[in-house]
């Protein structure tokens, strides 16, 4: 339903737009009214687009922890993050946004198991401070996937916010703290 109002919203907004580019050219050619309704028209789906790629997560060099295997981990998740976000703009079914879902949460699963190994396996000090940080997570996102049964529309805007916000706080907070750590032991 929330999906479907915005999709409804821009073709509302994009029919106006048209009608009145329509009346306007009743009033003459040479009012103003139907030329910068017909700018509006063309803009729109501009501005429709500029606004849902804005919701895309883009790789930056600054989120590198400086280990090669995770951080290509680490732009999997944030592709992975943006197949959802390519299901919550644009409704490609529920097949795929579970699909997408359910991809997302295993790949986070197997990266944090190769990070703690990574850590454990070079002594690294925060290992069980880290660790908790995962299993937290994990919870957290159990909790969003059982609310996702009840009400997907909602639950999943929900469970894509938090998942860009901990992601990024995540990987330049303590994974920048151990890749520093296991850069000095000589692993990049």
């Amino acid at each position: 339903m929330f999906r479907t109002l915005g999709t409804f919203g821009v073709v509302l907004l994009t029919v106006t737009a048209i009608v009145m580019v329509g009346l306007g050219f009743l009033m003459g050619p040479t009012h103003p009214l139907p030329w910068i309704m017909l700018v509006v028209v063309i803009a729109i789906p501009f501005i429709h687009n500029k606004m849902a790629s804005s919701r895309y997560l883009v790789w930056k060099d600054e989120y590198s922890v400086g280990v090669e295997e995770m951080d290509n981990d680490h732009k999997k998740l944030l592709n992975l993050i943006n197949q959802l976000q390519t299901a919550v703009n644009y409704y490609t079914g529920k097949e795929f946004e579970e699909k997408a879902l359910d991809e997302l949460v295993d790949y986070t699963k197997t990266h944090f198991k190769k990070e703690e190994k990574l850590m454990e396996d070079n002594d690294y000090a925060d290992f069980d401070a880290h660790k908790l940080q995962h299993e937290k997570f994990i919870g957290k996102v159990n909790e969003f996937i059982e609310e996702y049964k009840k009400d997907a529309d909602v639950t999943v805007v929900k469970t894509l916010e938090f998942l860009k916000a901990w992601l990024i706080e995540h990987i330049n907070g303590t994974d920048k703290e151990y890749g520093k750590v296991l850069n000095e032991k000589g692993i990049h």
